[in-house]
């Protein structure tokens, strides 16, 4: 609780205490008035500067000008009639009060998400100087520079470890709890925080362009981006309000006008009390608090599970999500080439790695480099010589004396050896010894942990159907997608060939239904850009692909998505509930004012009471399981 809060709640509690003392005091006439008007002024000063501020600017109707109108007429009333009753409009200014603090109280929960967020941002940047360390601003660190960071200090910048080993806390960032064991070039993000060895960092980007300035500036900018919920009680408010103001005015004039030309006794007071009864109850606070409070509590819980979402309106339009489309390379898939499995060796699978890893330990391919690493053993160059590397083929050496060549079927046939076929999707290294046919290895890309349980969880949330483009091979992919459980996989395309597939199931899907494309790429951008809502892989995904997605998986689990959508869903359940609940209730309470069936203490209920439910219920948004 703030001070704001804290100080608004006393006020309260003084108010109270005061209305309550007075009950038991036998005051009268102007003294009983000037008593009765310091709880008034306690609980309500703020409330009447706003609406004389509001009038000044020309901007009277609001909530502040109905509750001093109300108010005020309560008080008035009470004087011309001698009934020394003031306690109505003392309650209605405090139950207001109340309600108002309910709502700060949900705002400053709501907020303590983001806030947590703020909190990664970095004070300062180590820099080795003369053998000690200088604190200078992270703006100041140009691309390059070696910064030190100490157990319990936070990352500043975006980088790459050069020195030292650590755990590192990435919650902030992913909403992981799991440390994350680092090293020697392992990369190292802005925002994460260092536990427990020293490190020393060699950036890769700028202050401004980090990881962690990148998600605080998509965080700041969220609410700016409303939806079409909020737009309507927005504009509904600026109809709403002056109405219902001119309504009570007709309800206080016109029905004692109707009774003098009928030569009845006109009850000026009787009409005037339903009209500032009229006025508390029509009050549009439960609306226009509530529903803007419920995104943002959405917005914020999805932020504490590593889910930036870029603005209210992109939670609307996902809750709709009915169609999702993947990239496969670095979404369903590690982006990483594995040694899955060794066919037809004629040696022993270790034996055959080591010749394939020997070599190929002059080439820095991808593919390469992945034997070597599941041969997982320090390589001996001084065994290797003669190594010719044939352009598209592969590579053939001497090893330990024997002729090995390594490569593809076009390597096979040009040795002239007979190649045996596989039939498991992969890249296929053949592997020939003094000319014999040795074995075969079946190198892929590894399928993320979570990406099957991730399909099933999304077909669970009612997404009728998913789908898969990828530019890799059709083996592949197919292979993939009936791992992965995707409903249709097209392969072989090119970036372009992506956006043309998604425009033609944009097409061919329902105006209420939404399409989502999740991708992490550079060449993933324009898909992003095009399809209804566009999700990116936030830690290993391209600036590119960052920048044009609205939504943002800070630690690219792919399981996240299927949680995104229900949080999104969820809060939309609650945007409609306040919206039915408010309208409702209000509705019903300004019918039963008008035709004098209510008093002050049911308009109290029907604003303040309506708000506080309304409030409470938007809380929920953050309740994510």
């Amino acid at each position: 609780m703030n001070q704001k809060q804290k100080k608004m709640l006393l006020r309260i509690f003084i108010a109270a205490a005061i209305l309550i003392l007075l009950h038991f005091l036998p005051i009268t006439g102007a003294v009983r008035f000037v008593c009765y008007m310091v709880p008034y002024l306690v609980v309500g000063y703020d409330i009447l500067i706003k609406a004389a501020k509001g009038i000044k600017n020309h901007q009277v109707f609001d909530e502040c000008f109905l509750m001093s109108i109300a108010t005020i007429g309560a008080i008035a009333l009470a004087l011309y009639e001698q009934s020394g009753d003031y306690t109505e409009a003392i309650a209605v200014m405090l139950f207001y009060q109340i309600g108002e603090w309910f709502q700060s109280y949900a705002v400053g929960k709501s907020r303590r998400n983001i806030s947590e967020l703020m909190d990664i941002r970095p004070d300062h940047a180590n820099i080795e100087q003369d053998g000690a360390l200088v604190q200078v601003d992270p703006d100041e660190v140009e691309i390059g520079s070696i910064i030190v960071v100490q157990p319990g200090e936070k990352i500043p910048i975006d980088g790459m470890i050069v020195e030292g080993t650590t755990t590192l806390n990435t919650s902030a960032l992913t909403g992981e709890s799991l440390p994350q064991d680092v090293g020697i070039g392992d990369e190292a993000l802005s925002g994460c925080i260092n536990l427990t060895g020293l490190i020393k960092i060699k950036t890769t980007k700028e202050f401004g362009e980090s990881t962690v300035s990148k998600i605080l500036d998509l965080v700041e900018n969220a609410s700016s981006r409303k939806s079409r919920s909020e737009d309507f009680i927005t504009k509904f408010a600026r109809i709403y309000t002056p109405a219902v103001c001119y309504a009570a005015l007709a309800l206080a004039v016109l029905p004692p006008l109707v009774q003098l030309l009928m030569g009845v006794p006109a009850q000026w007071d009787n009409w005037t009390y339903r009209a500032l009864t009229f006025l508390v109850i029509s009050c549009p606070c439960a609306l226009v608090i509530s529903i803007p409070l419920s995104f943002f509590a959405g917005i914020g819980g999805a932020s504490h599970e590593g889910i930036l979402i870029k603005g209210s309106n992109y939670l609307e339009t996902l809750s709709k999500a009915k169609i999702l489309v993947f990239d496969k390379t670095g979404t369903l898939t590690q982006g990483i080439f594995e040694v899955v499995d060794i066919h037809h060796n004629a040696l022993e699978n270790e034996t055959l790695l080591e010749y394939a890893a020997l070599a190929e330990s002059a080439s820095s391919h991808p593919i390469s480099k992945s034997i070597q690493k599941a041969y997982g053993k320090t390589l001996d160059r001084t065994r290797v010589s003669d190594i010719q590397e044939q352009s598209g083929k592969g590579v053939v050496a001497r090893v330990d004396g024997h002729t090995v060549a390594a490569g593809n079927d076009k390597l096979m046939a040009s040795l002239g050896i007979q190649a045996i076929a596989c039939h498991t999707a992969g890249t296929i290294i053949h592997l020939a010894i003094d000319g014999a046919y040795a074995g075969h290895i079946v190198i892929a890309d590894v399928i993320k942990p979570h990406a099957k349980e991730a399909i099933a969880a999304l077909k669970q949330a009612g997404v009728k159907e998913t789908v898969m483009l990828t530019g890799d091979r059709k083996a592949v992919a197919d292979a993939v997608a009936k791992d992965l459980g995707i409903d249709h996989v097209y392969s072989e395309l090119l970036p372009a060939d992506k956006v043309k597939k998604v425009e033609e199931l944009l097409e061919k899907k329902s105006p209420k239904e939404k399409l989502v494309f999740v991708g992490d790429g550079i060449n993933d951008a324009p898909v992003l850009r095009r399809s209804d809502i566009g999700i990116a892989m936030g830690a290993m995904g391209s600036d590119a692909a960052i920048e044009a997605a609205d939504v943002v998986l800070m630690d690219d689990d792919p399981a996240k998505i299927a949680l995104a959508i229900r949080i999104s869903r969820k809060c939309l359940s609650i945007v409609y509930q306040n919206t039915v609940f408010a309208i409702a209730v209000k509705f019903i309470c300004l019918v039963l004012g008008a035709l004098g069936l209510t008093n002050m203490w049911v308009a109290i209920f029907a604003d303040v009471g309506v708000m506080v439910l309304a409030v409470l219920n938007a809380i929920r948004a953050l309740l994510i399981r």
